[in-house]
Formats: C-alpha cells, sequence, structure tokens
C-alpha cells in the first residue's frame, strides 16, 4: 500500500475510531449522532451534533443514509463531496407521541430518511425539536410552522391529484361503459339475443363477443395481425384464450337501416353447417361497426394458386376439379337446400379459401342477398367485382341466383387456363377472360389457351366437357344458364367418371345436358329458362364484412 494512504489511514483512526476495513475497501468506522433531547417539563438537556470528515476516501451513498428519529423533528444535514461542491438537504418526523415510533425500523412514524449524495467526503447533522429552537438560535416555531403548513399542503395536493385522477379514470370508464351499451342496442345487440334464445335448435356456433376479447386476440388490432383486405374493411388473425384461431372481420360501413335483416342474416349464417363454408362463429356488437367472427383458413386463397406460377405448376387437374366440384355444391346448397336460400353474390377464386388438404371452403358473404320465397329475382345496387359480374345483372340492376351462376363460371375458366378474369395487359378483345374463352370455344382452339400443366395431363375429354359446362354458365340471358343444382351434379358426375372410368354413366349424362339447355316445369314440360323453384327470404340486407 502507498505510504501517503497508510498516513491518510491512521489520520482518520485517530480522529474516528475504525471499526474494521474489508478486503472489497470498505471501512466502517464510529461517529456521533446527534441528539436535541428535552425533560418533561420541556427544558433542553445538552444537544449534541454530528459531523464527519475524511481526507480521500468519500462515504459510500449505497451503504449509508440519514435518518431523523422523534416526534415533530426536522432533521438536516449538511456537506461538501469530492470536487469541493456543498450541498443542504433535510427530512421531517411527525407523531402523536414516542410511543408511535417502531424501535428498529424506519416506517414514517416518528422517523424520516433520505439517501446521501455519491463521493461525500464530510457532513454535518443538525436535529430541531418542534418548540423552534437550535442551540439557542435559528429555526424560529413560526419557521417550524409554516414547514408543517407547506407539508401539509403538499400531501393534500398529492391527495386531491390522486382523487381526481381516480374519478377522471372512472369517469372514462363508465363512459366507455355506456359507448358499448349505445352500440350494442344500435347494432341490434337486444333483437339478436332475442332471436338466438327464441330458436328451438341449438346456436352454440352464434356466440357474442365482447369488445375486450377480440381487442385482447388481436393485441388489439395491431397490423401485424391483418391477414386481409378488401372493399368491406379488414381482416385480422385472432387467438382465443384456448388457442382457438380465428379471422376476424372489421367492416369499415354499416347500413343502420337494416340492422334487422343484418340480425337475421347473422342467425342464419349461424346455422350453416357447411363442410365448404367458412364458419361464422359469432360476432361483436359493441363497436361503432359489428364485427364479425369466423374460423380461420390461413393456406390462403383459390386466387393465389392459380396465378401462382409457381403453385399452378403442382395443381393438379383432378384437384381443380374438386375444388370446382365442393364449390358448386355449396353454391347449390346456399341457393336451393339452406333454410334461408342465399345468393352469395360476389362469387370469385380470391373469395374461395383452401385449407392444409387444398379443400375449399366459400367465404365472404358481405355483399350476400336472402330472396324472399315468393321473388325470383331481387332489385338492388349493381355490386361485385368486375371480370365476375353478370351482364344482364350489370344491365338490369336485377340479381337473381344466376348472377352467381355467371361468376362461378368464370371461376371455372379460370380454373382451366390460369388467366386472370379481367386483364388491361392482354389486347382489347381478350381483356375480359369470358369473351376470351368463349371466342376461343366458337374458333376450336380451347388447348391453346388452357394451364399447360392441364395441357399436359391427357385429360382430353375430360377437360372438354367442364370447359362445355363452363359456357353454358357464361350464357348471356340468366334464364338460358343452369341451375348450381346442375352444374354440381354435372361436375361430380365427371369427378366419378375420371376415378373409375368402367363406371356407366353415360344415360346420366344425357338427361344432364338436356337440362342444362332446356329446364322441366312442375308438371313435366319443357320450357326455356328456369321455374322460379322460389327462393326465399327477408328482403335486400347488406352484411359487413372485410373482403378477403
Amino acid at each position: 500500500m502507498d505510504p501517503k494512504e497508510n498516513l491518510v489511514l491512521l489520520a482518520a483512526a485517530l480522529l474516528w475510531m475504525v471499526l474494521s476495513i474489508s478486503l472489497d475497501g470498505h471501512m466502517r468506522i464510529l461517529t456521533y449522532v446527534g441528539a436535541d433531547c428535552y425533560s418533561k417539563s420541556g427544558a433542553r438537556e445538552s444537544p449534541t451534533g454530528s459531523y464527519a470528515v475524511l481526507q480521500a476516501f468519500p462515504f459510500s451513498n449505497t451503504r449509508n443514509k440519514f435518518f431523523g428519529i422523534g416526534c415533530d423533528t426536522i432533521a438536516l444535514i449538511s456537506g461538501v463531496d469530492l470536487h469541493g461542491k456543498t450541498y443542504s438537504t433535510g427530512c421531517l418526523s411527525l407523531c402523536n407521541d414516542t410511543a408511535s415510533v417502531t424501535n428498529g425500523s424506519c416506517n414514517g412514524i416518528g422517523c424520516c430518511q433520505i439517501p446521501i449524495p455519491e463521493n461525500l467526503l464530510r457532513y454535518r447533522a443538525t436535529g430541531y425539536h418542534g418548540d423552534g429552537r437550535k442551540d439557542g438560535e435559528g429555526c424560529s416555531a413560526d419557521q417550524l410552522l409554516a414547514v408543517k403548513i407547506l407539508v401539509g399542503v403538499g400531501a393534500s395536493v398529492i391527495v386531491l391529484v390522486a382523487v381526481s385522477g381516480l374519478l377522471y379514470f372512472g369517469h372514462q370508464k363508465r363512459k366507455l361503459i355506456k359507448l358499448k351499451e349505445k352500440y350494442f342496442q344500435q347494432n341490434g345487440g337486444l333483437m339478436l339475443q332475442q332471436r338466438l334464445a327464441g330458436r328451438e335448435e341449438p346456436t352454440s356456433a352464434a356466440k357474442i363477443y365482447t369488445a375486450e376479447e377480440l381487442e385482447k386476440a388481436t393485441d388489439n388490432f395491431d397490423e401485424s395481425n391483418i391477414i386481409g383486405r378488401g372493399g368491406y374493411g379488414i381482416v385480422y388473425k385472432g387467438i382465443f384464450a384456448d388457442n382457438t384461431v380465428v379471422a376476424i372481420k372489421k367492416s369499415r360501413t354499416v347500413d343502420n337501416s337494416q340492422i334487422e335483416q343484418f340480425i337475421n342474416e347473422v342467425v342464419v349464417l349461424s346455422q350453416i353447417n357447411h363442410r365448404n363454408v367458412v364458419k361464422l362463429l359469432g360476432c361483436c356488437l359493441e363497436t361503432e361497426v359489428p364485427l364479425l367472427v369466423y374460423e380461420c383458413v390461413s393456406n390462403g386463397t383459390l386466387s393465389s394458386y392459380i396465378h401462382d406460377r409457381n403453385k399452378a405448376a403442382t395443381f393438379t387437374w383432378e384437384t381443380r376439379l374438386r375444388i370446382a366440384a365442393e364449390t358448386a355444391g355449396v353454391l347449390s346448397y346456399l341457393h336451393s337446400a339452406a333454410s334461408m336460400p342465399i345468393i352469395h353474390r360476389d362469387v370469385k377464386s380470391n373469395n374461395i379459401l383452401l385449407d392444409e388438404n387444398h379443400t375449399a371452403k366459400v367465404s365472404d358473404f358481405g355483399s350476400s342477398r336472402l330472396v324472399p320465397l315468393d321473388q325470383a329475382q331481387i332489385s338492388t345496387m349493381v355490386q361485385g367485382t368486375l371480370g365476375y359480374l353478370d351482364p344482364e345483372y350489370m344491365l338490369t340492376s336485377q340479381l337473381t341466383e344466376k348472377s352467381d351462376v355467371y361468376s362461378f363460371g368464370v371461376v371455372l375458366v379460370e380454373l382451366l387456363t390460369g388467366k386472370k378474369p379481367l386483364s388491361f395487359e392482354r389486347p382489347e378483345e381478350e381483356r375480359s377472360l369470358a369473351m376470351l374463352f368463349l371466342s376461343a370455344l366458337k374458333e376450336d382452339r380451347l388447348f391453346q389457351i388452357l394451364e399447360d400443366c392441364i395441357a399436359k395431363e391427357g385429360n382430353v375429354e375430360q377437360v372438354d366437357k367442364v370447359a362445355r359446362l363452363g359456357k353454358t354458365c357464361l350464357r348471356v340471358k340468366g334464364e338460358e344458364r343452369p341451375t348450381m343444382k346442375e352444374v354440381a351434379m354435372e361436375l361430380e358426375r365427371l369427378r366419378m367418371v375420371g376415378k373409375h372410368p368402367w363406371t356407366n354413366v353415360e344415360s346420366n349424362y344425357e338427361q344432364t345436358e338436356y337440362l342444362l339447355g332446356k329446364q322441366i316445369d312442375a308438371c313435366g314440360h319443357g320450357k326455356s329458362g328456369e321455374s322460379s323453384a322460389g327462393y326465399q327470404v327477408i328482403g335486400s340486407v347488406l352484411l359487413p364484412s372485410g373482403g378477403r
């Protein structure tokens, strides 16, 4: 050790009693405790101060604290640090009597404490009693009273701020609850509860979710959870506490004049239990626009498989035909087998989702319409996607189930050709895929526009029959198109022929082919067009939903 350091330690030992020196560089010394004592009569008895001076080794600010102990006591400390800077501070201790002081701890009653600054070389500590005396001078009773008033005012301000904060947050919470109740009633929440409670069959799938549940599931609708965008809104991926993964559609707008119809449709869709329909699990009505909760199908859209060259190369004809048959089956079910038939109104490859097994799941009923039983068509503002829109519907604004047939025909041609339904990169006369396809059929050059992988598989007869079926779906006049039930039956028949070529199904084919061109009425008489077998229900309704 340096000789100078030895001298410093020796000098310190002479001034203050050294208790111990640790190997980690800490020295403990014994110093005086400042005291200011009074007798029962109030007479002051031999006050003592506390001070200490070190030459080179500062007091540890982590192992030392400054304490003031007593009732109505102000403890002050002042000192100089290693750099010659001075400081002064202190604390106030108040209590009714010394019995309130807890021996061995400083819990705030009859005791106060503050930290000391870093690099402190010397200090001086002084306690003032409540009578204001300090060695006969200094702090007056008025000054002590002022300190007490100041502390009291400060404490009152803190309490006032805390209470105001609690009242504010309480008010905001009540305001939020009232707003949610307003939205719930505005969006038909009570009506929906009554409709669900009044149904005889179970409706376990139709759940009314709270806003908190959906906010928690989507991390407050964080952008990282967006899995789809469309004209109607945004689709978020959500994960509930039980690890159930869902798709949550947040609409942009809702028509408040049609709440009753919206509720009807939620009830209807909640009852659809078709393996090829994306299932509606429930909704949330506590937000400005309703949120719809669906099962999550996370393997992408049919469109992405058709138009991605890498995916399309592995997308076999058998898989394409199966997806077409599954989709046709869904539309047939919606038109003629559901308890409340629905016109989808936006059939397109982007609204057909695929699961991990490439099973089709029809989605997005955002623009769907429920058709009254006594009407074959309904007048409505034209809505849909260019390239898929029924030309007759565009001209007349008269929506029928045959509008879905036309749109499905475009999807069928997409599966055959791998081309987009509308492309401005193609020559003007070929921009519409439907027109390009019909022209190719007319000129007997179908196999020139087929997807490469399909043409190479050699299913010439089967592909040709699917193409002819697509042609009937794309007829300009809706009454000349087949029903979706007939389309679904034909596609299933073609699938069976492909799987079991030895099976004799040609007799059925003649009957189906006849039906595709001519309809039979209830009495068995042939007629052009289609019998209005009656599709139902509730008038026009726009179901808010995000486009997938």
